[in-house]
C-alpha cells in the first residue's frame, strides 16, 4: 500500500512540476503611441490601405499584377511557406506511435541439416513521456510557419515598393525628357536668332558659340534621359521576369498618389509591418525552445512491442509458425549528461533573450521609419508651391529678358543666364514631385499597408 502511495505521489509530482511545460507564448498585440514620435497622430487602429486602392494608375495595377505572379523572390518567398507548412505537419504526428512492417526469413544447414526460419512481424514504438516537448516543438514549429509566412509578406510589400518606386521613376525621366525637348526646341530658336544677329553685326560670334554650347549641352542630357529610361525599363523588366522590353505607362502627374493624413496614422498600424511580426514570432519560437530544452530534465517512457507470425520460438523451430506478441516499456531519467543539458537550455534562455531585444530594436526602427516619411512628405508638399512658382518667375524673366536683347538693352549673357535658371527650376520641380511620390511610398511600405 506504502509503495503505491509513493508512486502516486511521484506521479504527481512529475505533473505537477512539468505543467510549465505547456504554457503558451503571449504574443505582443500593442505598440507604444510614443514610438513614432508624434503627437497629432490617430487614437485607434485603422485598417491597413490596400494597394490596389493606392496606386489607380492602370499601368501601374498591370505590372503590380504582373509581379505578384511571376516574380521569381516572390515565388520562392511562397515556397518556403509551404515547406514550412509540411514541417508543420510532421511536428503535429510526432507523437503518434510508429509502426513498421519487418519481415525476415533464415536459411541455415549444418552437417547436412537445413533449417528454415521466418519472422512476419509489425512493430510499433512510441515514446509518450515527451509530450511536453513534442508539443512545444509542435508550437515553435508553427511560429516557424507564421516567420515564413511574414517573410512572404515583406518580399511581396517591398516587391509592391519597387514596382512603384521604378514606375514613378520612369514618368519622372518622361517629364524630363519632355522639358529638355522643349528647351531644345526654344534654344535651337535661340541660336539661330543669335546668329542672324551675329551676321548683321548686332552680337559677337562669342555669343554665338556660348548660346551653341548651351543647345549642346542640352542634347547630350537628352541623350542621358532616354539611357536611363531604358535602364529603368531593363529593372523593371527584371522584376517582372520578362525579357527587356518597352513598359507602358501613363503621363506624369495624370493619376496622383493619395497623400495620408496625421489622423490616417496610428502606432497601432505597425502590426501590420511583416518585420514586426516576423520578430514577434521569432520570439515566440524561442519561448518554445525553451520549453523544448526544459523538457529534456524530466523523465521519458518510451514503448515498444510486435506482433506477427514466426515459427522461431527462442531455440526451437516449430512448423507450422505461431503469433508472437511482445511488449517493452522503459523510463528514462536523465542523471548526468556532461552537462549538455544545462547548457542547451541556457543557450535557448539568451537566445529568447536576443530575441526580445530584437524585437524592441525593430519596433523602434519602424517608428523612425514612418517618423522620416512624414516628414519627407511634408517638406515635398511644402516645396512644391515655392517650385511651381518659381518656374512661373524665371519664364516670365526668360520671356523679358529676351525681348529686351532683341531690342538692344540686354547682353547674351543675360539672356543665356535666364534660359539656364528656368531649364533648372523645371527639373527641380519635377524632381521635387517624384520625392513626394516616393515619400508617400515609403510611408505606406513602413506602416505595412502594402501587403494586401
Amino acid at each position: 500500500m506504502k509503495r503505491h502511495l509513493s508512486i502516486a505521489f511521484a506521479v504527481a509530482a512529475l505533473m505537477f512540476t512539468s505543467c510549465g511545460l505547456y504554457d503558451k507564448y503571449e504574443s505582443h498585440t500593442q505598440i507604444p503611441p510614443e514610438v513614432i514620435g508624434l503627437d497629432s497622430l490617430a487614437t485607434n487602429a485603422p485598417a491597413p490601405l490596400s494597394w490596389r486602392d493606392f496606386f489607380t494608375d492602370p499601368f501601374l495595377r498591370q505590372l503590380i499584377d504582373s509581379a505578384l505572379v511571376r516574380n521569381t523572390d516572390l515565388n520562392s518567398a511562397r515556397i518556403a511557406v509551404e515547406q514550412s507548412e509540411v514541417s508543420l505537419q510532421m511536428a503535429k504526428k510526432a507523437i503518434l506511435p510508429s509502426l513498421f512492417f519487418s519481415p525476415s526469413g533464415t536459411i541455415a544447414s549444418f552437417d547436412g541439416n537445413t533449417s528454415k526460419t521466418y519472422n512476419v512481424p509489425l512493430q510499433m514504438s512510441w515514446d509518450p513521456g515527451q509530450l511536453g516537448s513534442y508539443t512545444n516543438k509542435k508550437r515553435a514549429a508553427k511560429a516557424v510557419l507564421l516567420q515564413a509566412q511574414a517573410r512572404e509578406e515583406a518580399v511581396r510589400a517591398n516587391l509592391i515598393s519597387a514596382v512603384a518606386q521604378q514606375y514613378c521613376l520612369l514618368q519622372l525621366l518622361d517629364r524630363q525628357y519632355e522639358i529638355l525637348l522643349l528647351t531644345d526646341s526654344l534654344w535651337g530658336a535661340s541660336l539661330e536668332a543669335q546668329k542672324v544677329l551675329w551676321e548683321n553685326g548686332k552680337v559677337y560670334s562669342t555669343a554665338v558659340n556660348q548660346q551653341e554650347s548651351s543647345c549642346l549641352s542640352v542634347k547630350t542630357q537628352i541623350v542621358d534621359v532616354c539611357r536611363n529610361i531604358r535602364s529603368v525599363e531593363n529593372s523593371l523588366c527584371q522584376l517582372l521576369a520578362i525579357p527587356p522590353q518597352h513598359i507602358a505607362r501613363g503621363k506624369w502627374g495624370v493619376y496622383v498618389i493619395p497623400q495620408l493624413a496625421n489622423g490616417d496614422i496610428s502606432a497601432q498600424m505597425l502590426l501590420y509591418r511583416p518585420d514586426i511580426r516576423l520578430a514577434d514570432h521569432a520570439m515566440e519560437e524561442a519561448f518554445y525552445n525553451m520549453q523544448t530544452a526544459r523538457s529534456a530534465f524530466f523523465p521519458g517512457i518510451s514503448l515498444s512491442g510486435s506482433a506477427g507470425w514466426t515459427n522461431s520460438a527462442g531455440g526451437a523451430i516449430i512448423n507450422p509458425g505461431k503469433i508472437l506478441l511482445s511488449i517493452v516499456g522503459s523510463l528514462t531519467q536523465p542523471i548526468f549528461a556532461r552537462g549538455q543539458l544545462k547548457g542547451q537550455l541556457k543557450i535557448a534562455k539568451l537566445t529568447q533573450e536576443d530575441m526580445q531585444n530584437r524585437y524592441v530594436q525593430t519596433v523602434i526602427d519602424a517608428g523612425n521609419q514612418v517618423n522620416e516619411a512624414i516628414a519627407d512628405c511634408q517638406s515635398a508638399r511644402e516645396k512644391h508651391g515655392y517650385y511651381h512658382r518659381q518656374v512661373e518667375v524665371l519664364h516670365d524673366a526668360y520671356n523679358g529678358t529676351h525681348e529686351l536683347m532683341d531690342n538692344g538693352k540686354a547682353n547674351y549673357l543675360e539672356v543665356l543666364t535666364a534660359q539656364e535658371s528656368l531649364l533648372k527650376a523645371q527639373l527641380n520641380e519635377a524632381m521635387n514631385m517624384y520625392d513626394a511620390a516616393q515619400a508617400v511610398i515609403e510611408l505606406y511600405i513602413a506602416l505595412g499597408g502594402a501587403t494586401q
